[in-house]
């Protein structure tokens, strides 16, 4: 099991990534946090913009399938696509997590 964390443009962007990889069954469950502040260095200038986070939770043999779509989908030249490994739940949530592929 592996979380992956996406920043994306906004809220609107994350909600068609999460609703693909919902319909094509390769994660279990899209969370989604309508609005960050992120700051970053970009072309040697300080950039701060409002980014959404998407957090998807998953198996690991699908992250490959999941990054190529991903890459597909988002809008950004570079998206940020951070896999969360060694993570672990509550036996009643794992077995609804793994009923769901």
């Amino acid at each position: 099991m592996i979380v992956i964390y996406i920043p994306c443009k906004n809220l609107e962007e994350a909600k068609n990534i999460a609703k693909e990889l919902l319909k094509e069954k390769l994660v279990a469950c899209a969370n989604i946090i309508p609005e960050i502040i992120s700051i970053y260095n970009w072309d040697d200038k300080l950039e701060e913009t409002n980014e959404s986070v998407l957090l998807l939770k998953t198996k690991l043999e699908n992250f490959n399938k999941i990054e190529l779509k991903i890459k597909k989908l988002h809008s950004y030249s570079i998206p940020c696509i951070m896999k969360i490994e060694k993570i672990d739940f509550n036996p009643e949530y794992k077995n609804w997590f793994f009923d769901q592929f």
